[in-house]
């Protein structure tokens, strides 16, 4: 008897199809898998016979033969042990094959018929919906994750005998809900580092607030200890809510990578991505034989975050300069290139020289003025033109340290952010700017409307153009910049305050 179960398998962040056809004939008893399965996949029979055992379920003894189609995609991961095995079931007349009509079936078994995790079962769930499929069945743990998808029924298997049964009773399958998040929004917990336990750093902080509010990129230089790494920590704190849209998106990517908390169905913080400068560029930018997303997009809608920056490996920082442009990396291969998403923030640190004391006013710096400047330059100059904010950290003295005052919360500054991403939403949407979240997002077509300058901010940056030798990318970024400042202020327009501020942030001549 042939039975056909329909799966899911995940290519980049979209589903494909995988249909699992099973053929149980008469003959020697016989297992073949076919369909390019890898060695997780080739291991399911195991699996799959103790499953059968532990669950009082008759293994067929005769040849069977199962075939995952189409044939020429590279099967990956223990997600087809559930499908094969109802194929199996229904092939031997154990199961009704009419109980999975319309139905799309992921998960792996454990020996005692217990159903595991699978990974991207979120896209995987889109994608059934798409497709036109009426319910799938996935694992228990998975289902509330499943369930962020509206439009098809989630049916949540914890183990094979309990799904079998309950297919074979013709009574109608429990249907998960969408877990409390999905129906009243996201909201991001409390932060680890609050901006008032930072002492000091007023300019820097009003920077990161500016950053904040319109995605901004941001480079912090200073000495060892000066607090660029807590100040980048405190990032989370400020950063406005996800809305359901973004949460899904982060989800999505989460899901994919196997990097979603079991007890998280929904990614309700704003990313912040660091990892360590020994990342390798397949790390950083994703990659493998099937590509999977690397940190830039994990990184999706929230900071990217690379601290001790001139220590990271040239070649893996050089990528990053067109998703910073393009808000997503294409990977390639032989088979076909794949493009995810990244339109992330970057913040970055890094000390003025190898010792680290170049410039600071107390201790003095042991690097030759060659090493200085050839440490520095490992940073391309044209990397450094798609940051919007040089910042210059400076030691705090002793009184701030000893100081008993407390500075003002992140819930405040916070505040100001949401009402100028606020104010940014509405006028995107007054002006049918699609695409774009934030002031960082802007195509050049909308900065004439919406960043223009009067007579006063138009002769200043003629000024600032020759004295700080900007580029036409530098140019755009300043208005951008501007444009944020302008709305912390709730001002309707760019005033020559606000363009001078946003120009501080512009490195000068030499530096």
């Amino acid at each position: 008897m042939l039975a056909k179960i329909d799966s899911c398998a995940v290519i980049g962040l979209d589903g494909t199809v995988v249909e699992c056809e099973v053929d149980s004939a008469f003959g020697m008893p016989y297992f073949t898998l076919v369909g390019l399965p890898d060695a997780a996949v080739k291991e399911s029979q195991e699996r799959i016979r103790s499953a059968f055992r532990n669950c009082a379920l008759k293994w067929p003894y005769n040849r069977v033969t199962v075939n995952l189609a189409p044939a020429d995609l590279k099967k990956m991961g223990p997600a087809y042990d559930l499908p094969i095995a109802l194929g199996l079931l229904i092939a031997s007349d154990q199961l009704l094959a009419s109980a999975l009509e319309g139905a799309l079936v992921v998960g792996e078994l454990a020996l005692d018929g217990g159903i595991r995790h699978a990974r991207g079962v979120l896209p995987m769930t889109a994608f059934a919906r798409e497709r036109g499929y009426r319910r799938i069945i996935v694992p228990a743990c998975d289902a509330p994750e499943a369930a962020l998808v509206h439009g098809i029924d989630v049916i949540a298997a914890a183990t094979l005998i309990d799904l079998v049964v309950a297919l074979n009773s013709r009574d109608p399958l429990v249907v998960t809900q969408p877990p409390a998040d999905r129906a009243h929004g996201a909201h991001a917990p409390a932060p680890i580092t609050d901006f008032r336990d930072i002492k000091g750093q007023e300019v820097a902080k009003r920077a990161l607030e500016i950053a904040a509010a319109g995605g901004h990129n941001a480079i912090m230089k200073g000495s060892p200890g000066a607090g660029k790494t807590l100040l980048a920590r405190a990032m989370p704190g400020i950063l406005p809510d996800l809305s359901m849209e973004e949460a899904l998106e982060a989800t999505r990517i989460y899901s994919v990578a196997d990097a979603l908390p079991p007890d998280m169905p929904l990614i309700r913080a704003r990313p912040f991505r660091a990892p360590h400068h020994t990342v390798s560029h397949a790390g950083l930018v994703g990659g493998g034989k099937i590509p999977r997303p690397g940190e830039i997009s994990l990184a999706h809608r929230g900071v990217l975050f690379l601290d001790e920056l001139p220590e990271f490996d040239a070649r893996a920082l050089e990528v990053l300069r067109q998703p910073l442009e393009d808000k997503v990396v294409t990977i390639s291969r032989a088979s076909g290139s794949l493009t995810f998403p990244a339109s992330f923030q970057l913040i970055a640190a890094m000390n003025p020289c190898k010792c680290g004391w170049f410039g600071d006013a107390i201790k003095e710096c042991t690097c030759a003025p060659a090493a200085v400047q050839q440490y520095q330059r490992k940073i391309s100059g044209p990397l450094l033109d798609r940051i919007d904010i040089f910042l210059d950290v400076q030691r705090v003295n002793f009184e701030k340290l000893s100081g008993t005052r407390a500075g003002e919360p992140s819930e405040a500054v916070r505040a100001r952010v949401q009402a100028a991403r606020a104010i940014q939403a509405r006028r995107f949407i007054a002006n049918g700017i699609s695409g774009a979240y934030c002031n960082a997002d802007m195509r050049l077509d909308d900065l004439s409307a919406h960043c223009a300058l009067d007579d006063a901010g138009t002769g200043l940056m003629k000024v600032a153009m020759s004295q700080l030798n900007l580029s036409a990318r530098a140019y755009h970024r300043v208005l951008k910049l501007a444009r944020t400042i302008a709305d912390l202020a709730c001002a309707e327009r760019i005033g020559a305050a606000h363009l001078a501020e946003a120009l501080q942030y512009r490195p000068r001549r030499g530096e």
